[in-house]
């Protein structure tokens, strides 16, 4: 589970949970069952179940930050 921590993701528009309008969420813990994260410019941390997170990763409504730049480099 360590994988996913201290991760940040860019939020694309099919990211439906983005109610603060965030365009940058950060993990902050995994366990066997949830994602606890906190997205840019909030205060607020959400929780998710780990399947929805791997859902939304497999479908690139959250792309890894650091993935993303070596694609591009």
């Amino acid at each position: 589970m360590e994988l996913y921590s201290n991760m940040e993701f860019e939020m694309k528009s099919t990211f439906t949970p983005n109610i603060s309008h965030s365009n940058i969420l950060k993990i902050l813990e995994v366990n066997a069952e949830n994602v606890v994260i906190q997205m840019r410019n909030s205060n607020c941390r959400g929780v998710f179940p780990l399947d929805n997170f791997h859902y939304w990763i497999k479908k690139n409504s959250l792309v890894q930050i650091n993935e993303e730049v070596e694609k591009t480099s």
